[in-house]
């Protein structure tokens, strides 16, 4: 789900931690009213992947509990 041109720029965009110094690799994700935005750290003005609120819940879920989890919200 494409967003909005405005919504970009409002956003707060983020990193994960675990980067490091390799920037040419890197994701971002910003959290919106209906889920997560992900996009290339390197491409700010390029396509997104939007990810609903409770899947993306699962998938933290399962990284901070050592195991991937394919069980669906």
């Amino acid at each position: 789900m494409p967003a909005r041109p405005s919504t970009r720029r409002e956003l707060a965009w983020f990193k994960s931690t675990y980067s490091g110094a390799n920037t040419t690799e890197c994701v971002e994700c910003a959290h919106a009213a209906d889920g997560t935005l992900i996009r290339d750290s390197k491409w700010a003005g390029g396509p997104m992947v939007h990810v609903a609120r409770g899947p993306w819940l699962v998938f933290i879920r399962s990284l901070t509990n050592g195991a991937p989890n394919s069980r669906t919200a």
